[in-house]
């Protein structure tokens, strides 16, 4: 089934007016400057400030936030991500798992997201890190599922070998839910993913499942890049051979002039039907809209 009948729009200027479909309103501002001041009291980071989240006003109403782990800065340089890179990491900071843990306290989350710039820096390319923070935030919130949306932690020497260990390191720690993206189709993974591979982030997903099959795993696309529905399908296909449970498909919205072009808005009539289409195939979760990111309403239906 097509979406030839359905309205899509192309943009040519970066600057061009966003769709209506696309605006939303700030949030409350006293909502949003509470969350703020417990992040920044603990010189934490969260990827809705750091990625530009177009949700954050509405996350910061419910007080929900995603953390990212271990600095701002990203070893990597993909085209569509607003995340600061270009220059080396700072060490990690020893108390972050602890400022955390009493930021999700203070915050009062059930559900937790911990995500990370890529630390291919790193020995464990941030595997540990994942891990000691999600210790920490059991013992001061014991009630608290996390989930975890983590690089593909291919680096160094070692090739596939290390990256199934740093993998079964986070699975082993029994996250509540494995998160990650492969972020666009295959055709345009090099343009886009700088420094990743398709093929290896299916093998992420289907790790997790070796090591622990009850564990959920979940990805996601960005769309926007120039993709046509039948590689979104195919994308999907893929994922559901490495038993992805779950999935989230969002529109790319470029951060500056210095990121890729959008190639087009599709319509929230094309992300419904996408979404259906989704759960036809087998995804158990699926979160398909123009301002749906990875962690969107992720604690729901778990």
């Amino acid at each position: 089934m097509g979406v030839m009948g359905l309205r899509s729009v192309k943009r040519e200027s970066p600057l061009a007016n966003l769709p209506d479909w696309l605006r939303r309103p700030i949030g409350n501002v006293s909502d949003i400057s509470t969350v703020q001041q417990i992040i920044k009291q603990r010189q934490i980071h969260t990827i809705c400030e750091e990625g530009r989240c177009p949700n954050r006003g509405e996350c910061y109403a419910q007080k929900t936030a995603t953390f990212l782990l271990m600095g701002p800065t990203c070893t990597r340089a993909c085209a569509f991500c607003q995340v600061d890179k270009g220059h080396a990491p700072m060490p990690l900071d020893p108390d972050e798992p602890y400022n955390v843990a009493e930021a999700v306290n203070l915050l009062g989350l059930r559900y937790v997201v911990l995500t990370s710039v890529a630390r291919d820096d790193l020995p464990d390319q941030g595997a540990g890190w994942f891990v000691q923070t999600m210790i920490a935030i059991r013992a001061m919130n014991p009630g608290t599922q996390i989930e975890v949306l983590t690089p593909d932690f291919w680096g160094g020497l070692g090739g596939e070998v290390v990256q199934r260990q740093r993998i079964a390191t986070v699975v082993q720690a029994s996250p509540a839910c494995y998160n990650h993206n492969v972020e666009t189709v295959q055709r345009l993974q090099d343009p886009i993913r700088r420094g990743a591979k398709y093929d290896r982030s299916l093998r992420v997903l289907q790790l997790v499942k070796e090591f622990d099959p009850a564990i959920p795993t979940k990805s996601g696309l960005m769309l926007g890049h120039g993709e046509t529905e039948e590689e979104i399908i195919e994308t999907l296909r893929d994922l559901r051979i490495v038993r992805c449970d779950r999935l989230t498909l969002g529109q790319y919205m470029r951060p500056s002039l210095e990121h890729l072009p959008v190639q087009k808005y599709w319509t929230p009539e094309e992300f419904d039907h996408l979404g259906a289409i989704a759960r036809e195939m087998g995804f158990g979760q699926v979160r398909s809209g123009p301002l749906v990111r990875s962690s969107y309403h992720a604690g729901e239906d778990t």
